[in-house]
């Protein structure tokens, strides 16, 4: 769903009135469906069974005094959303979260829209998640003629939408579905013009029947799908079933799906069925999800599109919005060797004299995945495994921020398994003791799993060197860095860097320093709950002092 932003309301209305004459907050949701149903919901046809119901039992509470309902209409044809507020204030933001209420804010609509009148006059739009209607209100002012189609799971929301479409003088050309977009049968009409923020729910509150649904249509488009998809996967998947040569559209969505495993459905969509044409990152700063931190991707698509470029651009406030057709051009072809996609949006600051991006200082690999750290981080389970066999290794992030700049202790860091894949490299008695763990290990499941099958043998973690320096890569926090004194090794919960030429030490400890206090948030991915990530190429990317510099111990 896709609900106003929650700015203080303090309009004039077209009769005079100001939003702090008459009260616009309700007491219950009760109260909030009978204001929708005195400013003319059941305009707005057909209706649901469960929204009749609703407005049934909301018709016997007290009715609303006319000047609250005439405040309310001033409000919504001034161009506000005191109903959308209003839902909000009601709702709990955890509850809203899932079931995938999320506000978008004016600015990013106008521009949404915006985009799409610039491509064509559409005959119909469509909006999968409306919520209360923000995007087909706006979307009905600037398309006078199109027949707009709202969809939302919510009976609530449903009558929101239909109260404001009908107060905004819409309802003749209008209509709103209480039900499952996925679901959406609507006859053909062209051009359609999709817009909207799909609803972002985590994939463990999806049941098994619907992931059994993402995964059974993604194949039937010549795709895979990973069942741990959000629903917003989901909603895109369904516009790419239906959408057809001469229809377009942008869509708002969490910004994940630009680089982790999941996404790669909706990276495959984009470059294949829905045609995309740009991609906008916007930074949490800005605010695109008002109340989340979280990076969000406004994304314009034209299915079965002939250009060869998509254009991604990074904005980190709402006034830099402007246009959904600037940004870098990149080729088509490279972004389907691409497995990552939210770096191309990065553009590399000039380094100041005497600075250089540390990927030309050092390559930053990710730490090990074990594919099973209860297996392979010694235990109790690995007793009488050689010495030999085990590394000390960083195993927790807060390792590498209680190290405060220097790991020089070891001795407090667990052991990570690590075999040759060659077990005639063991003497006789190594190899017993092997051999009797690797027993325990494939009754823990050691054997099975995706990592473990893909290794040359399944026993053969193959842990990298120990890394000169190390890094953090995902917290609410800027990443810490650490000189590696301890010679730990890595498993995934952190990055190491390689210098790609020997550094000295004073060089080391004077890189170290500069990244602890000069690497802010900014640079990273935001995810929803406000983590934000450091892929090892972003990482790269940093700017900090060159060679010269660092060998001198003094930056500026």
């Amino acid at each position: 769903m896709s609900l106003a932003d929650r700015t203080p309301l303090k309009p004039t209305g077209a009769h005079g009135h100001n939003s702090n004459d008459v009260d616009t907050a309700f007491a219950t949701e009760v109260d909030l469906a009978a204001a929708a149903v005195a400013l003319g919901a059941a305009d707005v046809h057909p209706w649901s069974a469960e929204e009749t119901s609703l407005a049934r039992f909301a018709r016997n509470q007290k009715a609303l005094s006319k000047g609250k309902v005439q405040l309310l209409r001033d409000l919504i044809q001034a161009g506000f959303d005191p109903l959308g507020e209003a839902f909000c204030s009601l709702r709990a933001s955890e509850q809203r979260r899932e079931s995938g209420a999320i506000y978008t804010p004016d600015s990013i609509v106008r521009a949404m829209v915006e985009w799409g009148r610039a491509q064509r006059t559409p005959a119909r739009v469509i909006d999968p998640g409306t919520g209360s209607g923000r995007f087909l209100l706006r979307a009905g002012k600037t398309f006078p003629k199109a027949f707009l189609v709202g969809i939302d799971i919510d009976p609530l929301a449903g009558l929101l939408a239909r109260a404001n479409l009908a107060t905004a003088g819409l309802a003749d050309r209008s209509q709103i579905i209480v039900g499952d977009y996925r679901l959406m049968n609507e006859p053909a009409v062209s051009p359609t013009f999709y817009v909207g923020n799909p609803p972002y729910v985590r994939h463990h509150l999806i049941s098994t029947a619907w992931k059994d649904w993402l995964f059974d249509e993604a194949a039937k488009l010549g795709h895979k799908a990973s069942k741990l998809a959000g629903l917003h996967v989901h909603f895109i998947l369904a516009t790419a079933r239906i959408a057809k040569r001469g229809d377009y559209g942008a869509f708002i969505t969490a910004a994940e799906w630009l680089d982790v495993n999941y996404g790669s459905l909706v990276r495959s969509l984009a470059l294949n069925e829905l045609g995309a044409q740009s991609i906008t990152v916007v930074e949490p700063t800005a605010q695109p999800f008002p109340n989340a931190a979280a990076t969000a991707a406004i994304t314009t698509f034209a299915p079965a599109s002939k250009r060869v470029t998509v254009s991604f651009r990074r904005i980190d406030s709402l006034q830099n919005l402007g246009s959904l057709t600037t940004g870098r051009k990149v080729h088509r072809d490279r972004l389907s060797g691409e497995p990552r996609w939210s770096y191309l949006t990065h553009v590399s600051a000039k380094a100041p004299e005497g600075y250089v991006e540390l990927g030309e200082l050092c390559r930053v690999h990710r730490g090990q995945v074990t594919g099973a750290n209860g297996v392979w981080i010694a235990g109790g389970h690995s007793e009488g495994l050689p010495d030999a066999l085990l590394f000390r290794s960083v195993t927790k992030a807060r390792e590498v921020f209680a190290a405060e700049g220097v790991l020089d202790d070891a001795s407090r860091l667990r052991c990570v398994i690590d075999i040759p894949v060659d077990l005639e490299m063991l003497n006789a008695d190594e190899r017993r003791a092997v051999e009797r763990f690797l027993k325990v290990a494939k009754r823990m499941g050691g054997s099975s799993g995706y990592v473990a099958s893909h290794r040359k043998a399944w026993w053969a973690v193959g842990l990298r060197a120990p890394a000169p320096i190390i890094s953090t890569y995902m917290a609410r926090r800027p990443p810490a860095f650490a000189l590696n004194k301890a010679d730990a090794r890595l498993i995934n919960v952190a990055h190491g860097l390689y210098p790609v030429e020997p550094l000295s030490l004073l060089a080391s400890e004077t890189l170290v320093r500069f990244m602890q206090t000069s690497v802010s948030q900014r640079s990273g991915r935001t995810y929803a709950g406000g983590l934000t990530k450091f892929e090892p190429r972003e990482m790269e990317r940093l700017i900090v002092p060159g060679p010269a510099m660092l060998s001198t111990g003094e930056i500026a």
